[in-house]
């Protein structure tokens, strides 16, 4: 089967309703306790870091009548580091996870989604494919964290997936924050309305000094260090282009109300050199060319010490666009002229909305938002920039989202070897632009 963005403004426009909209409501059932009459919803966390335990205490956050019953990992140590603070503030009323409800392995998370009312998905990446596939499959609502794959087999599992939950009614909440928050809520809106004529260009950024090491153990195989360091390994992360500057590309395809039908760029390894920084790049410089002849130009890198840079800026055909993460939404027409300045005192955390939404859906019975979508397509986005810079070529949405590359070790166990593995000195292999087959 072929998964092709023939219209990608249509495509978008579907989904973005949904999810920014709340138009699609319509009641659905919950599994297990609460649809018994119950007003208690049970929830399990597949992830146990410190994203999923974040998403934990939003959860709870939101007020309602909320349990955790389980809990999945494939480090025992990392779901203990999770129960000790969740079970401290909330105490065993809101907190039943005896022993054989703590799953550790790769096969746990099965176990855990069978008891749960609502997942919360917060393994790294890689996973992610498989994960929302089987609480889809046992029709589970659902809050799971971005990026939703690492390569393009993972995406198709992903919006196969987003059909089915579709279809079976299941809300599925990606943490694609922005989404959520105000600023970028009312910006857009007004981008949207015509505020500053048509988009016909923008820059978006991420750029920072980079992110933990953990140090190879003693004893250690391959797996387990791998594991400990999913950032650096793409079969886990998917590269920074994919785990972080997803947001960035995201907000550009909503501003876009579409999706890049082609990428061009450069990258490479020039500061962050060392063998502890696995295989990925440390910077990608990367233009997007949208059906209508746009040009995005996206950056992201891990130089410390350089200057930080997280936004977003674009050009219509009246004015121009400013976004951050910290609370700005600027419009000004050519020549200065202040549009729309948001008020940034009047934001409440989007971490946090995206959870009262959710569970503010489901405890209504309300089918309301369905992320998954637009996620996989902005996930996508990201994939496609790493092919482009990794090859060194212009490769097309349709090429990249067809590739047959798949990342993934042949078996998941803690004996079993990835696909990328060290040389004698300690090195992992990296993409050569020009040499490097990625489709």
């Amino acid at each position: 089967m072929e998964y092709l963005n023939k219209n990608p403004r249509r495509d978008f426009l579907k989904t973005s309703a949904i999810v920014t909209g709340g138009l699609m409501i319509q009641p659905f059932s919950l599994s297990g306790a609460y649809a018994a009459g119950s007003d208690e919803i049970k929830i399990a966390v597949i992830g146990c870091g410190g994203r999923g335990t974040g998403a934990v205490f939003q959860a709870f956050d939101t007020g309602h009548n909320i349990k955790l019953v389980a809990m999945a990992d494939a480090f025992r140590d990392r779901i203990d580091k999770s129960y000790e603070p969740i079970f401290n503030k909330y105490g065993k009323d809101k907190v039943d996870v005896p022993e054989e409800r703590k799953f550790a392995g790769f096969e746990g998370y099965k176990e855990a989604i069978k008891l749960a009312d609502v997942v919360i998905l917060a393994a790294p990446p890689g996973f992610r494919p498989d994960h929302f596939e089987e609480a889809v499959k046992q029709g589970k609502q659902i809050f799971m964290e971005k990026p939703v794959a690492i390569d393009a087999t993972g995406i198709r599992k992903v919006l196969a997936a987003a059909e089915e939950a579709k279809k079976k009614k299941l809300n599925v909440v990606v943490g694609l924050q922005r989404h959520y928050q105000d600023n970028y809520r009312e910006t857009v809106k007004r981008i949207h309305d015509g505020a500053v004529g048509d988009i016909i260009g923008g820059q978006v950024y991420w750029n920072d000094g980079g992110v933990w090491v953990n140090p190879r153990q003693p004893g250690q195989t391959e797996m387990e260090y791998q594991m400990r360091n999913w950032y650096y390994f793409n079969w886990l992360c998917g590269d920074h282009i994919v785990e972080q500057h997803v947001h960035n590309l995201d907000v550009a395809n909503w501003v876009k109300n579409s999706y890049p039908v082609k990428a061009y760029g450069t990258g490479g390894r020039q500061v962050r050199t060392g063998k502890e920084y696995g295989e990925i790049f440390d910077h990608h410089s990367i233009t997007f060319t949208y059906a209508d002849g746009t040009v995005i130009f996206s950056e992201c890198r891990h130089f410390p010490g350089a200057t930080n840079r997280v936004d977003e800026r674009f050009q219509g055909t009246k004015g121009n666009v400013y976004l951050s993460a910290g609370n700005h939404g600027i419009l000004t027409e050519w020549g200065g002229k202040e549009i729309y300045n948001h008020n940034r005192d009047n934001n409440p955390n989007p971490y946090q909305v995206e959870h009262d939404e959710l569970f503010d859906a489901i405890v209504k019975g309300e089918y309301k938002f369905a992320d998954a979508e637009n996620a996989a397509k902005s996930t996508m986005t990201a994939i496609l920039g790493r092919y482009a810079t990794y090859s060194g070529k212009e490769i097309s949405w349709d090429e990249a989202l067809n590739s047959t590359v798949d990342l993934m070790p042949e078996r998941l166990a803690w004996d079993a070897m990835p696909k990328v593995l060290p040389n004698e000195e300690g090195f992992y292999p990296f993409a050569i632009p020009g040499k490097t087959k990625v489709i």
